[in-house]
């Protein structure tokens, strides 16, 4: 069996795929979501300037988790499920297209959703490997070996001290489809002086 390249270097040459070049913060925000992946905790928020690819690196990071181990679930939550499925999409795109991952492209597509799809695993789960919801979906039922809270803070779901509240308990509720030892990652701008980013 090949032995599975880091997430940097998947990075570098999946960006080489594509023709383009990959700029050092790119670089920067990937050996972070390697740390986070490696560290006890296995929490993290990544906050970064506006358009600079956050959601485009954690994609890619997503796809790296399932090369490695194709057997992971992944759950995307952001504000609205059109935004967690532009992740989920994105995502669709690498397994498709992208030789390194060919081994766990499905061989029939038949759960292949712009919500969600499953690729070629060794386990039968009932959960697919990605799924994307909006923050206040019924997840209720789900198991998620990682979580991706993409832009779940907005503006709209922030402007005062109740909705704030009712936000930080919809986040917790999450919690509890996460499995234990599995990994949450938050990725977002403040978009408050109360924000649920801080720490």
């Amino acid at each position: 069996m090949a032995r599975k390249v880091e997430f940097e270097k998947f990075l570098l040459l999946w960006n080489k795929f594509q023709g383009i070049s990959t700029p050092e913060h790119h670089l920067r925000i990937a050996r972070w979501l390697s740390s986070v992946d490696k560290s006890d905790s296995r929490r993290g928020l990544l906050m970064a300037f506006r358009s600079s690819g956050k959601s485009t690196i954690v994609g890619v990071f997503c796809a790296w988790l399932l090369y490695r181990n194709p057997n992971i679930r992944i759950l995307v939550v952001a504000a609205d499920s059109v935004l967690a499925r532009k992740m989920v999409r994105n995502v669709k795109q690498i397994i498709e297209t992208f030789p390194l991952v060919e081994n766990i492209r499905p061989h029939k597509k038949s759960e292949w959703a712009s919500g969600s799809f499953t690729v070629e695993r060794s386990k039968a789960l009932r959960d697919p490997s990605m799924m994307a919801v909006g923050l206040m979906s019924n997840a209720t039922g789900s198991r998620a070996d990682v979580i991706i809270c993409d832009d779940v803070e907005v503006p709209k779901n922030c402007d005062s001290f109740q909705k704030r509240q009712d936000l930080r308990e919809k986040l917790l509720e999450y919690s509890f489809i996460l499995v234990p030892d599995g990994m949450q990652i938050f990725i977002g701008t403040p978009h408050t002086l109360d924000t649920i980013y801080k720490i």
